[in-house]
């Protein structure tokens, strides 16, 4: 008896780990060495590749493939139809599956829908990327960027609501965040 969901058109291929309390939803599928969290959900249509790390809490919309060389750290959210990769520059026929680049998402990030993320960087903790947005360089944490090629444009509270430049205290949580001397984000 398994504590996790696996809807009956999914397929989970053995073995792999798939933590308590996840759902796998409709046409998804899991390949062999993928290791999947505690409390996910996989929307319809999510592919997980062979060696692939979820942590606990993530959230992949519909359509998402997350390919070998990713790696999401706990509470990630991968909006509807977003994209990772994992080769710089792939060829139908060259192989170049010894070039896979790490990409990591860290704890809490959110991707949103149609975004793009370009292999080998890391999206800091709790950072927010617009829908359709093109990650092209690492980004830091609680930045929020879109945009193609995706810039900083602010930050965002662990909450998730734009920081006012100004006083960088969340006007939904109030908690407050300072920057360090070398302009990274940090809560007070």
């Amino acid at each position: 008896m398994t504590d996790y969901f696996v809807h009956e058109s999914a397929v989970v291929d053995e073995p792999s780990s798939i933590g308590e309390g996840t759902k796998v939803w409709h046409f998804c599928h899991v390949m062999s060495g993928a290791s999947i969290g505690r409390n996910c959900n996989l929307g319809q249509n999510v592919y997980v590749d062979a060696d692939v790390t979820i942590g606990d809490g993530c959230k992949l919309q519909n359509n998402v493939s997350v390919y070998k060389g990713v790696i999401l750290e706990d509470g990630v959210f991968c909006g509807p139809s977003m994209v990772f990769t994992n080769v710089i520059n792939p060829r139908a026929f060259i192989e170049r599956k010894s070039e896979f680049k790490t990409t990591l998402v860290k704890k809490g990030a959110t991707l949103g829908a149609n975004a793009t993320v370009v292999c080998g960087v890391t999206v800091g903790a709790y950072a927010l990327i617009g829908a359709g947005s093109v990650v092209t360089k690492d980004v830091p944490a609680h930045a929020v960027i879109y945009g193609v090629p995706a810039r900083q444009r602010g930050w965002v509270c662990r909450c998730g609501v734009t920081l006012p430049a100004d006083t960088l205290i969340c006007p939904a949580c109030n908690s407050a965040y300072h920057l360090d001397e070398s302009g990274r984000l940090y809560p007070s």
